[in-house]
């Protein structure tokens, strides 16, 4: 089937914005034009792509099966055209970074400050997701690389995975929980008291629920939160025990009431790794980091 690559491109712009007025401005072209790309391409593959009504537009069925695979390709076409026109000397470029908050926060801030000293002209766009979120993202070629916490359940073999150092875990608690500090804890006597948690999905959360899982412990987290900070916070105040990433916990942190727990079982330490995409080329910007990131692990 011979289908110009330029009706895929308008129905990426119209399905993204789901919007064909949007469309045609980002495209520079009329909205007549949009609607007669559209229409040519819907005669190409013999199925309706859009439902129209009055001014709402929205995919069908077969269009949002396209929309998967198109705005999947048209990601590698831009970052294939990107790393052409990029300049080797770092004049000019980007690098799209993926990497949760912790990581970011407690892990990349000062490689991306030294970074961006040495490339001043390279633009740096960070994505905060989950790990899970931001390998999804690195497959369908939205960035350049993923610095994420490894399972090895979320690795997929389009991914090239460079391990960088361990990570581990501590339960952390404030002076409301004091009877604990010199004493070892185990597993299951944590299941009387308030367990603060990161929200599922997220890897430390994924460990956590593992470890449990393996000890048979039964534990219902008492808060879910989507930061370390917040729970590293709520610890000190006495609301609850955290589980946390050890990196989180600065000395500041720590002389303020924290304390972390002994704990019978031991923690699994997972791994922090650099995730690039086997098909797509790596930018020269994005190799440039990744090499400062290695150099500094």
């Amino acid at each position: 089937m011979d289908i110009s690559f330029e009706l895929y491109k308008v129905f990426y712009h119209v399905a993204k914005h789901l919007n064909f007025s949007e469309a045609a401005q980002e495209l520079f072209i009329s909205q007549s034009a949009v609607s007669q790309s559209i229409k040519a391409l819907e005669e190409k593959l013999n199925c309706q792509l859009f439902i129209r009504h009055t001014k709402q537009v929205r995919l069908t069925q077969e269009g949002e099966t396209l929309f998967q695979h198109v705005e999947q390709a048209y990601h590698f076409i831009k970052t294939a055209e990107r790393s052409i026109h990029e300049i080797h000397s770092l004049q000019q470029g980007e690098v799209k970074i993926g990497a949760s908050d912790t990581i970011c926060k407690y892990y990349l801030l000062p490689i991306i400050k030294e970074f961006h000293q040495t490339y001043p002209d390279i633009r740096i766009h960070i994505t905060n997701r989950t790990s899970p979120v931001g390998i999804e993202l690195l497959k369908k070629g939205l960035l350049d690389l993923a610095v994420v916490n490894m399972p090895e359940d979320l690795m997929d073999k389009s991914l090239e995975v460079t391990a960088l150092a361990d990570v581990s875990y501590q339960f952390v608690a404030g002076e409301r929980f004091c009877h604990l500090m010199d004493k070892e804890v185990s597993l299951k006597e944590l299941e009387n008291y308030p367990l603060l948690m990161l929200e599922k999905n997220t890897t430390t959360r994924i460990l956590f629920d593992q470890l449990i899982e393996t000890n048979h412990v039964q534990i219902v987290p008492e808060l879910e939160l989507s930061s370390v900070d917040l729970l590293i916070e709520l610890a000190k105040i006495g609301l609850g025990i955290s589980f946390v990433m050890e990196s989180a916990l600065t000395d500041i942190s720590m002389d303020k009431g924290l304390f972390t727990l002994h704990l019978k079982e031991s923690i699994p330490h997972r791994k922090l790794g650099i995730l690039t995409h086997r098909q797509i080329p790596t930018s020269t910007a994005a190799k440039k980091f990744i090499e400062l990131l290695i150099e500094r692990s």
